[in-house]
């Protein structure tokens, strides 16, 4: 071993693993809270706090990141705060609510953030609270980042940020509709960063028990909506119009133990694959892509997401042509061109409540 002549010690990693121990519990998180914070598996916490060191770099400095140990003042670095926050905020809101509340997802949970890298605007909120209205895409029913308009649960300003919670119904919010894929959370700040939090649609049907199966098909069409937010959004908020921005985008599903994959949404759909049960219970998936060319190639940007989330499933072998097929019904939707039509004019955004 070559003598250490620099003034910079050799890494004790196994002190570092004990102190981010140590600060997770001191701050009240379990294993799979700190790894959802970190945006990793929990296998992968797991294997962190045994000490292994086959992780790779960049998932160790994520699980370091959420209890303070790495000192990184980068775009990335940012974006893990954004998430740990809304997260974390999401949590204190579900708090007071009973365990079995839908709005705590009980049986798990999906969440997707991005963020966009370019030249961008640098907007006041009440700037960007025009820009968000204006960058729904309504491919279904229920779009990501949707704007409600009735005061109880339309968004708000908190600390430079816009964000909206969707909390189950009570004496005080009719909504007329429930479960955990109607109580969304999210955050949007005006340099291009976004959360959201929701439960599964398949776990509010009352044909098979929560928490049991995964449809093939709404992963695809909830990704392609999202990424095709990132494109809107990054449409309004690049400075000029030869202005190249990245969408820096991921997703993690949560809670896939006991489920198996099952065409179910849309039987008419060529993503008719069956799986076998899920062989781990979370799956963290990336992608970095350039932001005008989303709904060009959305398939091929598709494909590879989706094929990571089958392979929990036992499922290989997702062909391109597939996912185009289900991507040109996502494109075509008649239900978001319905919806968009019938859209009233969105009213101002509330203040912080």
């Amino acid at each position: 071993m070559p003598e250490n002549t620099g003034t910079i010690a050799p890494l004790a990693w196994q002190r570092f693993v004990e102190e981010a121990v140590r600060r997770r519990k001191a701050e009240g998180l379990t294993q799979k809270e700190h790894s959802a914070l970190a945006g990793v598996s929990h296998p992968t916490m797991a294997a962190f706090e045994r000490g292994e060191t086959t992780l790779t770099l960049a998932k160790a400095l994520d699980i370091l990141r959420v209890v303070g140990l790495v000192d990184e003042p980068s775009e990335q670095d940012s974006q893990a705060r954004f998430v740990r926050d809304a997260f974390e905020r999401w949590r204190e809101l579900v708090s007071p609510l009973p365990q079995d509340s839908p709005a705590r997802f009980p049986n798990g949970w999906y969440r997707f953030d991005y963020w966009l890298e370019g030249e961008l605007k640098t907007l006041e909120l009440s700037a960007f609270e025009i820009i968000l209205q204006n960058a729904l895409v309504r491919k279904t029913g229920w779009p990501p980042f949707w704007i409600p308009v009735r005061e109880a649960v339309k968004p708000y300003e908190i600390n430079g940020l816009i964000e909206c919670w969707l909390p189950p119904e009570s004496d005080d919010i009719k909504r007329g509709f429930g479960g955990p894929a109607f109580c969304d959370f999210w955050r949007a700040a005006p340099s291009g960063r976004m959360f959201l939090i929701r439960g599964y649609q398949e776990d509010g049907e009352e044909t098979f028990p929560a928490g049991s199966i995964l449809d093939t098909t709404l992963p695809l069409w909830r990704m392609g909506e999202v990424l095709l937010h990132a494109q809107s959004l990054a449409a309004l908020l690049r400075k000029g119009p030869s202005s190249s921005v990245v969408v820096h985008f991921r997703a993690m599903f949560s809670g896939l133990a006991g489920r198996v994959l099952r065409s179910w949404a849309n039987p008419l759909s060529d993503l008719l694959v069956q799986g076998h049960p899920a062989r781990s219970d979370e799956a963290v998936l990336e992608a970095t892509l350039p932001a005008d060319a989303i709904e060009d190639r959305l398939a091929e940007y598709l494909t590879p997401l989706l094929a990571s989330l089958y392979d929990r499933f036992g499922v290989a072998g997702l062909s391109l042509n597939r996912v185009e097929a289900e991507v040109h019904r996502l494109l075509n939707s008649s239900v978001g061109r319905q919806r968009a039509l019938a859209q009233a004019r969105p009213e101002p955004l509330g203040k912080q409540r």
